[in-house]
């Protein structure tokens, strides 16, 4: 709930969080605008935009929004490859991507989303780092960035490392210096991205003249423009839409989780993404970069104090105060400069930790992240974040597998010792002393635990063979604790294998969630009315009465 002591204490924390995570976004804004084929100025709309609704509208009060890393990279594929360099057609393809962030919070899908596997989440986060570092090598040796992503940079270092720009190599040398080893205590008031950029253009304008420059920004409020869009391109532009969408909404949450763990406070997960959602259908009528939760800005904001959305609206603010005076000041920024922040940002946003822990993973899970990091590299993001997906779903099928398939127990109970507890006296004519002392002519099958489509075909061909076996077989649902629907046909799959060999089948413990599932899809109907028991010594009764007939 919202706070409602107010002080000067937490006005000065919020003004002072605005203040830094305003610094922060400052470069990173550029940077990523830079890197998503959109410019410059496209990155600080975007941080206005996305950043202003988003600390009004969303979820958590803490968060700052705007352009990010993934959402970057994911936005220059989206330019290149799906709208063919044409910046409406992308624009349409982020209002779409913001209608489905909306979509998904309206149906309060909003937890869900989250529930992204890690594996996924670290092969494309670190994708995403890699693609960054590699592209922005070419601006970094003095060439322009070369359409295409990884593989066309690549096939083009050779050349470009055959006329490097010593002076772009200088200044981005520099750059990536001043990030590095710019004092800790001095980062609290200045982030080492804002020094760099600081020293980098300094230095170009005071000594190095001949490398790329930004040039022309435009300065003041962005003109509202319609993005084109066909209803012919519906087909193509759903799926890096959905894409879009899915990683904005990962970003945002995944953030928002982080946030929360700094402040003890909860997010709204479905109105965060009705918040960014809308906020990245208005950047695209603006022409900006759409955008997510930032971790570095909301973490410079929570540090500095703020606690309430006025730090996310005042960071807003603050861009834009800039935005409306920046542009003659922005113009002499080198692009081999940006180039340095961004290689920078890329390789600290690989998740060097899981790469390093092969030897500890999961071979399963770690060929997941394998399978996101390679696809997201050398094909598409969309197919790679697909596949991921995919991949992740059949390994953790596998491992579901495995664990419910050992929590069935199938055991033979011997005639000797089964009949013979308790009273007999309802089993007339049936001679337990005449009896074959190895007999075990009932069979129980116990269910414990969970059960779904994982496990469903495996213990169906492991299990119908005892199933088979008996004269008469006790299902045991007194520990099962859920059932899916292909699981419980399954069941009455197996009660069809018994019934079809001539045993008799007796129902044990069936009560609940799993009674009401069992009833609605009838897969029992074979089994007499007379035969569900709550117990094992009822079920005994039964057993007793059907051999000893």
């Amino acid at each position: 709930m919202p706070t409602l002591n107010y002080n000067a204490e937490r006005l000065r924390g919020d003004v002072f969080g605005g203040l830094t995570a305003a610094v922060v976004m400052l470069p990173l804004s550029l940077a990523f605008g830079v890197a998503s084929g959109l410019g410059a100025i496209a990155g600080l709309y975007g941080a206005i935009a996305v950043g202003l609704l988003a600390a009004l509208f969303g979820g958590s009060r803490t968060q700052i929004s705007g352009p990010t890393a993934p959402l970057s990279v994911a936005m220059s594929v989206v330019v290149v490859n799906y709208a063919g360099g044409e910046i409406s057609r992308a624009l349409a393809i982020v209002v779409i991507a913001g209608l489905v962030q909306v979509l998904l919070g309206l149906l309060r899908l909003g937890s869900f989303v989250s529930y992204t596997p890690y594996p996924v989440v670290s092969g494309f986060t670190s994708a995403v780092g890699l693609i960054i570092v590699v592209v922005q090598l070419l601006p970094l040796l003095g060439s322009e960035v070369v359409p295409g992503g990884v593989v066309a940079s690549v096939r083009a270092l050779p050349e470009v490392v055959g006329d490097i720009g010593v002076g772009a190599v200088t200044l981005g040398a520099l750059t990536i210096g001043v990030c590095v080893f710019w004092p800790q205590r001095l980062r609290r008031f200045l982030p080492s991205s804002v020094a760099a950029l600081l020293v980098g253009t300094l230095f170009s304008v005071l000594w190095i003249d001949d490398v790329a420059i930004i040039g022309y920004v435009p300065s003041g409020l962005p003109d509202i423009a319609l993005p084109e869009f066909a209803w012919g391109d519906l087909g193509g532009a759903v799926a890096p839409a959905v894409t879009l969408a899915l990683l904005g909404s990962v970003n945002s949450l995944l953030t928002a989780m982080v946030a929360d763990s700094m402040t003890r406070d909860q997010h709204r997960p479905n109105r965060e993404l009705i918040g960014v959602g809308a906020a990245n259908v208005l950047a695209a009528f603006i022409g900006a970069v759409p955008g997510a939760g930032a971790t570095s800005g909301t973490v410079a904001n929570v540090k500095a104090g703020g606690r309430s959305r006025l730090s996310g609206a005042l960071c807003a603010l603050v861009l834009l105060a800039l935005v409306l005076g920046l542009g003659r000041y922005a113009e002499v920024i080198p692009h081999p400069v940006l180039a340095g922040i961004l290689i920078k940002i890329g390789f600290d946003i690989i998740d060097w930790k899981y790469l390093t822990q092969v030897r500890r993973a999961q071979l399963d899970q770690y060929g997941v992240m394998a399978l996101t990091l390679g696809l997201s590299v050398v094909a598409d993001l969309v197919v790679a974040v697909g596949a991921g997906l995919v991949a992740a779903a059949l390994t953790n099928s596998r491992q579901l597998e495995r664990l419910e398939f050992d929590n069935v127990v199938s055991t033979p109970l011997l005639d000797m010792t089964f009949l013979s507890a308790g009273d007999d006296s309802d089993a007339p004519g049936f001679d337990l002393d005449a009896a074959d002392p190895f007999a075990a002519r009932t069979g129980l099958l116990s269910l414990r635990g969970i059960y779904t489509a994982a496990s469903s075909i495996k213990l169906f061909n492991t299990i119908n063979a005892d199933v088979a076996e008996h004269e008469v077989v006790i299902f045991d649902f007194t520990d099962t604790r859920h059932m899916d629907d292909s699981a419980t046909y399954m069941v009455g799959q197996l009660v069809d294998v018994a019934l079809d060999s001539g045993a008799k089948c007796i129902v044990m413990g069936l009560e609940g969630s799993q009674a009401t599932g069992v009833k609605e899809l009838d897969v029992l109907r074979g089994v007499p009315s007379d035969h569900f028991v709550a117990d094992l010594d009822e079920a005994r009764v039964i057993a007793r009465r059907l051999l000893g007939g």
